[in-house]
């Protein structure tokens, strides 16, 4: 009887501890990501303030782009160039290709990231296809910019940043409504 209620004990704080781990791994992953500077975090269209634009300390950096689809998409995904040397504060534009290879219509997303993360927030994109799903006909062929300034009081410490993007099949998930209106 008394190994029962230390058994059961024992399976309540494991049971209780894997809650707060789940509950906690949010967190955790966000602090883990600003610690090593991986997954920063894009948010939609943005713009520099004047002030910014105006800078004098304007520096040159090297911007990388990677590109990857999810193990589920069987688009071609690319940029024009793996990597560009710019200058702080002046407007950038970088084609990307997307070719559907597939004989039937898809519908694609794409997810962006900056690393190291705490970059993200002097990355600011203008005009990018990640703001919206893209529908590709069955062979169809696009080419779609990226327009972006990056913020010229970005840290020194910062000498590049890498725009990673992911492309992920998102078809299925859409009603034939949804995927006309596009």
């Amino acid at each position: 009887m008394k190994e029962s209620k230390q058994t059961i004990k024992k399976l309540a704080l494991a049971t209780v501890g894997m809650f707060a781990f789940a509950f906690l791994l949010v967190p955790i992953y966000d602090v883990f990501c600003e610690i090593t500077g991986l997954n920063g975090k894009i948010e939609g269209p943005s713009t520099l303030s004047s002030v910014n634009t105006e800078e004098v300390d304007k520096r040159e950096m090297l911007i990388q782009f990677v590109t990857h689809n999810n193990e589920a998409m069987p688009w071609t995904f690319t940029s024009e160039t793996s990597q560009l040397r710019i200058t702080t504060g002046v407007q950038q534009s970088v084609m990307f290709v997307f070719e559907n290879k597939t004989s039937e219509d898809m519908v694609g997303q794409v997810i962006p990231s900056v690393s190291p993360g705490r970059g993200a927030e002097y990355f600011h994109k203008t005009e990018c296809f990640c703001f919206e799903q893209q529908k590709l006909l069955a062979g169809e062929r696009v080419e779609l910019p990226v327009v972006f300034i990056v913020d010229p009081n970005i840290p020194l410490d910062i000498g590049s940043l890498s725009l990673g993007y992911t492309l992920f099949d998102i078809t299925d998930q859409l009603s034939e409504n949804q995927i006309a209106a596009l």
